[in-house]
């Protein structure tokens, strides 16, 4: 293992669930916008693989995609581009 291996806890590969959080509607929909962004590092990603939850208003949007992470290099990546999104205002 090389020693960014060993920085985490995670044993790769594994399906690990990456959760956004951010603001209702806009173009594209929030949805796609993070569907987007995730493809960039997990192209495979399968049916089923994103799950969607409206908050009670219905002003924000939680979008949680199950990937089938490799390695700690590929999950920062995914986080990397989330947080530089302007649109995406948390991800876990």
């Amino acid at each position: 293992m090389t020693g960014r291996q060993d920085d985490t806890l995670l044993e790769f590969p594994c399906e690990f669930p990456v959760k956004a959080m951010g603001a209702a509607g806009g173009e594209p929909v929030f949805d796609l916008h993070v569907l987007e962004l995730i493809r960039r590092h997990c192209p495979d990603l399968g049916e089923g693989a994103i799950r969607i939850q409206d908050s009670k208003g219905g002003r924000f949007v939680s979008v949680t995609v199950t990937v089938r992470a490799t390695s700690k290099d590929q999950v920062d990546a995914i986080y990397r581009d989330l947080s530089e999104s302007k649109r995406v205002l948390m991800a876990l």
